[in-house]
């Protein structure tokens, strides 16, 4: 039962990143500038050979040693995050389901929405209680460290110094960018309000602790 219950939550996890990453799709077809982790993710695949999947995926493994240094909680949902999210949207771009809106209005519409799917993948991935991604881990780990802010402030933060990093890197800056830094945190906060959900006080679960519940020692937690 324990390990049908982990694999489903996995299954959460991937869905949940899948609509996550069609979100951020989302926010590149706008076509009105990237949004912060993006234009850094545009900024590394420009000073680099790698593609936009595959520098998104090397910044969050970057970003888990700093999750580390905070002391959060590494669980099965972040190796999956650091390892899926960027090359899904890449698979996404590839496809490109989606033609690119072609005037501001409509663009800032498309990103706004792409904001909400972000909100809504966060929230599916985060209730399966296996641990946050790495992005989603900082953030969680310096909301901790700042509990008189909102979340969605300190977002808007932590995405402030993320454009800083990709305008020296030479990323993709533009209206959407702005949008990207101060509306990704203000829908998050207001999604999460409708859903009635704290991401800072889920309980999660490290590797170790998975592990032990598939292995059938529940009981034995990490001290």
């Amino acid at each position: 039962m324990a390990k049908k219950k982990v694999f489903l939550e996995w299954l959460q996890i991937v869905g949940g990143l899948a609509v996550f990453a069609f979100g951020v799709h989302l926010t590149i077809r706008a076509n009105i500038g990237l949004a912060p982790w993006d234009c850094l993710g545009m900024g590394i695949a420009k000073h680099t050979p790698l593609n936009y999947g595959l520098a998104m995926t090397l910044m969050s493994l970057i970003i888990l040693g700093i999750d580390l240094l905070l002391r959060e909680r590494i669980g099965f949902g972040t190796v999956i995050d650091a390892l899926l999210t960027g090359n899904l949207v890449q698979a996404y771009n590839t496809w490109d389901p989606l033609p690119e809106a072609e005037n501001l209005w409509l663009g800032i519409l498309v990103m706004l929405l792409g904001f909400v799917f972000m909100a809504v993948g966060m929230w599916i991935y985060m209730r399966a209680a296996q641990c946050c991604g790495p992005r989603d881990s900082l953030l969680v780990g310096i909301g901790k460290r700042m509990k008189k802010v909102p979340i969605g402030i300190v977002q808007i933060l932590i995405l402030a110094v993320v454009l800083l990093a990709g305008w020296l890197l030479g990323g993709p800056v533009g209206i959407g960018t702005l949008l990207g830094t101060f509306g990704t945190g203000l829908v998050m906060q207001g999604v999460y309000a409708v859903l009635r959900f704290e991401p800072r006080s889920v309980r999660h679960r490290s590797v170790r602790e998975v592990a032990l519940e598939l292995i059938g020692k529940k009981g034995q937690t990490e001290g």
